[in-house]
């Protein structure tokens, strides 16, 4: 798996299209763009908002029977529950 880095605003927002590292070395972007925007709260809390978008897959892709997205709400909590586990780290 690699990421493209397609936004960053540190320390408000970055943007990323996941992808594929393919045989010959380089990276098959596949189009699935996530999004993580910060705001802060106060001096302790930060609120985070994570979007996604699928609508880029290529057809190819969805003709294999893989839904979008291919995750579950609970993947996506697990996820900011362990990037709140590693910001506690940095401070």
């Amino acid at each position: 798996m690699v990421n493209q880095i397609v936004a960053l605003d540190p320390p408000c927002a970055i943007g990323w299209r996941t992808g594929q590292e393919l045989g010959d070395g380089n990276h098959g972007v596949r189009r699935l763009d996530l999004a993580l925007r910060l705001k802060s709260v106060d001096q302790s809390q930060t609120e985070m908002t994570l979007t996604y978008d699928w609508s880029a897959v290529p057809q190819y892709i969805r003709d294999r029977g893989i839904q979008f997205p291919p995750f579950g709400p609970d993947h996506l909590i697990n996820s900011l529950h362990h990037l709140a586990e590693l910001t506690k780290s940095v401070h």
